[in-house]
């Protein structure tokens, strides 16, 4: 058994930030993450950049930007919060605290546009943008004398008073969260951590997808913590699709990521007959909102037959373009595509979760001690679908406000009841089982679940989805643990999750598109 002040699960930025917030005010922090190194997550992964400030840029005009890309399905007050104390944190955190290093133009910021954006105000280091803020942050996070970081441990279980208390009139009080159940992958040992307020950061849910630019540990853990316990989650049905991953006939599931900065520099979506085609669905062309994008490419995809379409930047200069897009371009010529001479062959791809669990202004859910930040978490920012580039701003914001509001002292914090032990089982999982049925799941939800729907497809899906779980869940009650079937246990619970409120969700919009 652990104790600690703040439990934090997850170190992609969000969790990072509420960490090194909370510890400044002199709060003991226990950080964990199933993942062996701390450089985890899709932080590291972000290409395009941050918002910062462009010329002649409001407030006003980013609260606009935002709505429009979310289908009108945004909430304002969480719009208002990112477009204003945003930028101030970008400037007193990344660049100032952490020293981030943002490319810059004769001493000014190198500012960028991307997708359904009016104007440049993304700020970036090259296409590496999130793995420089994220190896920053860490450096800070990694030397604070108040922080415990925790790797190869994987939390099973939030601990709640409703589920764990041996206290059986606990049920009657408001609903609580005194920390989690971990898992030591290393020693594989289970045990609790109790904590007097606990933050989940534990990112998206790609990897439920059969094609995803999220890392392999994007399982939807989070929010399966978060759904068994009975936190109030909600927009789940808005997964956003990528329009550019990069594609590789001989490659499925993790698909590097082929940024939107892209179009923004001028970039174009070209088909395989070398015809451009967004002007055809939307008046910003290249430029429309991802989902938008997205859906059009897979309808020429349809039309033309095609297995891909092109993202053709060959008309920039060839020096500017490996200078600004390095990663991309190494990692395009590593596989054959030299992208200042050749298109870039791309599919979409499950990108971002735009729902998840639902929190205020401080990142506090509907559990009392209890806080979600990052993309785990539903700030009502995003809408139906997330405008480019507020993601890693989002995170910073309300990690910063969730890590400021948790270490203020409240009421009932070192309540920690007594619970029953936990008690372990030896059956050994069956890999060939838990591969198959990832299969499945990946399948149905790219299928059925994925960038058009419909009300058969939908059933369709939960019904199977339904069936798969209730052999997971007897697969799980007997299995010795391992990261791979909490992993699955996660996954399954997570797409259900979805499903549902896809069939819920009887209006058509953003990144929820149903045909009939």
């Amino acid at each position: 058994m652990l104790k600690t002040d703040i439990l934090v699960i997850g170190t992609g930025l969000a969790g990072c930030i509420a960490a090194i917030t909370s510890a400044d005010a002199g709060k003991k922090i226990t950080i964990i993450t199933k993942t062996n190194t701390i450089l985890s997550g899709s932080t590291a992964a972000a290409q395009g950049g941050i918002i910062y400030k462009g010329i002649s840029d409001t407030p006003e005009k980013l609260i606009e930007d935002i709505t429009i890309a979310g289908a009108g399905h945004c909430w304002n007050p969480a719009v208002e919060q990112l477009a204003t104390l945003g930028p101030k944190l970008v400037k007193d955190l990344l660049i100032d605290r952490f020293k981030i290093d943002f490319d810059k133009n004769y001493n000014e910021f190198d500012l960028t546009a991307e997708g359904a954006h009016s104007l440049r105000r993304i700020i970036h280091c090259k296409d590496l943008t999130g793995k420089y803020i994220q190896e920053a942050v860490l450096k800070t996070l990694t030397t604070h004398p108040n922080i415990t970081i925790l790797t190869n441990h994987f939390a099973v279980d939030l601990l709640t008073l409703s589920h764990h208390s041996k206290n059986s009139v606990d049920i009657y009080k408001h609903p609580a969260c005194f920390g989690a159940i971990v898992f030591d992958i290393l020693n594989g040992s289970t045990f609790p951590i109790f904590a007097g307020k606990t933050i989940v950061a534990t990112g998206g849910v790609g990897q439920l997808y059969l094609h995803t630019t999220n890392p392999i540990e994007a399982t939807g853990d989070g929010l399966a913590l978060a759904s068994r316990a009975g936190v109030r989650c909600f927009n789940l049905e808005y997964i956003q699709f990528h329009p550019t991953a990069f594609y590789s006939e001989h490659h499925t599931g993790t698909r590097f990521l082929i940024s939107e900065s892209m179009r923004g520099e001028g970039a174009i979506l070209i088909d395989k007959n070398g015809k451009e085609f967004m002007n055809r669905f939307h008046p910003q062309g290249n430029l429309a909102p991802r989902d938008v994008v997205a859906r059009s490419i897979q309808t020429i995809l349809f039309e033309t037959n095609a297995t891909c379409v092109y993202l053709d930047i060959t008309h920039k200069n060839n020096e500017w373009l490996k200078n600004r897009f390095p990663e991309i371009f190494k990692y395009c010529f590593d596989t054959g595509i030299d992208i200042t001479q050749e298109p870039i062959p791309v599919i979409p791809a499950a990108h971002y979760f735009c729902g998840g669990v639902g929190v205020n202004l401080n990142g506090r859910t509907s559990f009392q001690r209890l806080y979600a930040v990052g993309e785990i978490s539903c700030t009502g920012v995003h809408g139906a679908n997330r405008l480019a580039s507020t993601s890693l701003l989002e995170a910073l914001v309300w990690g910063y406000t969730a890590g400021k509001d948790a270490s203020i002292s409240k009421e009932n914090e070192n309540y920690f009841p007594p619970i029953y032990d936990w008690v372990d089982e030896n059956e050994t999982p069956d890999s060939v089982l838990i591969f198959q049925d990832w299969s499945s799941i990946k399948n149905t939800m790219w299928n059925y679940v994925g960038l058009f729907r419909s009300s058969i497809r939908l059933q369709r899906a939960i019904k199977m989805l339904r069936d798969l779980q209730m052999e997971t869940e007897k697969f799980y009650k007997r299995a010795k643990l391992s990261p791979e079937i909490l992993e699955l246990r996660n996954g399954i619970k997570s797409a259900i999750a979805i499903t549902n409120a896809a069939i819920s969700s009887r209006i058509c919009r953003g990144a929820h598109y149903i045909e009939n």
